[in-house]
Order: C-alpha cells, then structure tokens, then sequence
C-alpha cells in the first residue's frame, strides 16, 4: 500500500476517519490475558484482527508495548495478567554503565513474538494499513537509566546522555526496518518522556534521534506515527521538526491548538482521554466528548479521530462502539 497516496486521501476525503490505538479490547475480546498477548505473537495477532473485524478504523494497530525493548537490554519486566507490562527496576545505576552497555540483537527477550504477530496481522489484513508500534530513543533510555534521574542527567552529563540515546536509536532503527520487513505500513513510535522537557531539550535529546530513525525508514510504503501523550502542546514545534508522516497527541494538549502547527501535509491524531472517557466514562460522555472534539477540528482536514494514548485493560466494547457511533453520526451531517 502506497502509504503517501493513503495519507492523500484522508486528508481528501469529506468524511473524518479514526484510527484509535487499542489492541486490549480486542485480548478481552478472545478471552486472552494481557500477559499472554504480550507473550505470544499467535494471541497478540488474534487480538488484532478481533478488533479489525469488529471496528471501521482505517488503520489496524498491533500493541504500544513500552517495556519490550527495555527487555532486550536486560530490564526486569513485571508481567501480569490484568495489566500492562511495567519495568521494575533500573537497568544503568551510573554514567559508566552507560559506556559498557551493548546494543542487543533483535533475537532477544520477546522481539520475536512482536514480529510473528505484525507478520501474521500484515499477512491478514488487507483493507486497511497495519501499523506496528515502537518505543522512542528518550522514552526507552529513561527506563533504561530511570525516568527521574535521565533528567539529571543531561543536564550534569551530556555526552553520556547523547551516547546512551544513540544506542537506543540504533537498536530502534534495527527493530524499525525488521517491522517494516513483515509489510506492516508504518510504525507508531511512543515517544511520552519527551514531552517532561522543554521544546529545545525534546529536539536536542529526542527529535534528533527519532529524525534518524524517521529518515531511514520512512519512505512511499512505510511511515512513522510520533506519538507524544506528554507534550502539553509546549512542544509540538521539537516533534514536526522530526518530519514525521504523523503525528499522535495525548489528551493533555488541546487538539485545535497543536493542529496549528502540524504541517496540513502531515496527519494528527488525537485525542480523547483513554482512561477518564475510554475506560471510565459512559457511553454519553463518550458521545458528547468526541461531538465536541470533532466541531473544534472542522477546519483540518488533516486531523483523525483517535484516543489520547493506548486503551488501556478493562476498556467497555460500549464505549468504544460509542465512539464510533458518534463519529458516524457526525459525518452523517456532512453529507
């Protein structure tokens, strides 16, 4: 699929499209644990294609797995069944650490299972783009290095700060070209942490990194998704400045604003509350929420209705119907 020509026609069409990043839903949907989805490719692919049936969204999305390439490193991971996979404890106690850490190979910790599932989903879905999911350099360093103290030290130590980011990079392009291997359409890579710093930082110790990963891979048939749930809308300009095809805002920004300052060539997708709305809400606060958002965007045709980050476990199949019925009952009115 010819991802520029895609991204083309959204922006074309009259109609507002919504690719909401889920993939729990559709585990529940099955009668599968979230530590098995996460374990296994077979059970993470089910679930995507449970959902790709069920739900018009114009794009499929396998799991936003923030621990999966921390793992690889060698971080400990805590599992459960009910809830999404947490590092424990810090990797790197120190600045020499740093020096000595290895870049891992795509064979390690559970790369492979996350691979069988993009190929198996890329393998089955055909009406739509599939789009894989990644961590970004300075989300990955933090778990890595410890979220607090990563903080600390770009600031005290710089140029491990910017060898540890590198690493990170290198290992992210590695995992990048090997999704885009499977035929998955693009990639959305989670880059939250950087949003705790300020515009100038994001660009020197995330969107420098991220444009090198943006650069290699991103062509016709492949795009990145930047996703950002902590930019508050200060630091927008530092996630364009990656030239990215996409661009994904949490709930913490106000979408009418940073839609300003996306390139109308780009798309941006965001953004209503996954937890508060999606998870915890009614299916009339979802209906009211989504009626509003998508008034305040009229004047982009490049926005796509989406949610502010992944759906989290536990999340009401009425709320996500809700969400769709609203969006249809808007563009119902366009006609």
């Amino acid at each position: 699929m010819n991802m520029t020509q895609w991204i083309s026609k959204v922006i074309q069409k009259k109609e507002i499209q919504a690719i909401p990043i889920m993939t729990h839903p559709g585990i529940e949907m099955n009668g599968n644990t979230v530590k098995e989805a996460v374990s296994d490719g077979s059970v993470h692919y089910n679930a995507v294609l449970k959902l790709t049936k069920r739900y018009p969204s114009a794009a499929a999305a396998t799991i936003m797995d923030l621990t999966t390439e921390a793992e690889c490193f060698g971080a400990e991971i805590v599992f459960s069944d009910i809830a999404v996979p947490a590092v424990s404890n810090r990797l790197l106690s120190n600045v020499e650490s740093i020096y000595q850490l290895k870049v891992p190979s795509l064979n390690s910790g559970r790369i492979p299972a996350y691979l069988k599932a993009n190929l198996l989903a890329a393998r089955a879905i055909n009406d739509r783009p599939l789009f894989s999911g990644c961590i970004g350099p300075f989300s990955l360093a933090g778990r890595l290095y410890d979220m607090s103290e990563i903080m600390v030290l770009i600031y005290e130590h710089p140029d491990a700060a910017h060898l540890l980011l590198q690493k990170c990079t290198d290992f992210i392009l590695k995992y990048c070209m090997a999704l885009k291997a499977t035929g998955a359409n693009g990639v959305v890579m989670a880059e939250p942490a950087a949003g705790l710093m300020s515009n100038d930082d994001c660009k020197e110790f995330s969107s420098q990194y991220v444009k090198q990963i943006v650069d290699y891979v991103q062509d016709d048939y492949f795009i990145v998704v930047l996703h950002n749930c902590g930019n508050t809308g200060h630091c927008t300009e530092a996630m364009v400045a990656t030239e990215s095809a996409a661009y994904h805002f949490g709930n913490k920004c106000s979408m009418k604003e940073v839609l300003k300052d996306v390139p109308p060539t780009a798309l941006a997708m965001g953004n209503v509350d996954p937890v508060s709305v999606f998870k915890d809400g009614t299916c009339q606060e979802m209906k009211q929420v989504v009626s509003k958002l998508l008034k305040e965007t009229s004047d982009y045709p490049n926005f796509v209705l989406s949610s502010g980050c992944d759906t989290p476990p536990h999340t009401p199949a009425t709320n996500i119907d809700a969400f769709f019925e609203a969006l249809d009952e808007y563009n119902k009115t366009l006609n």
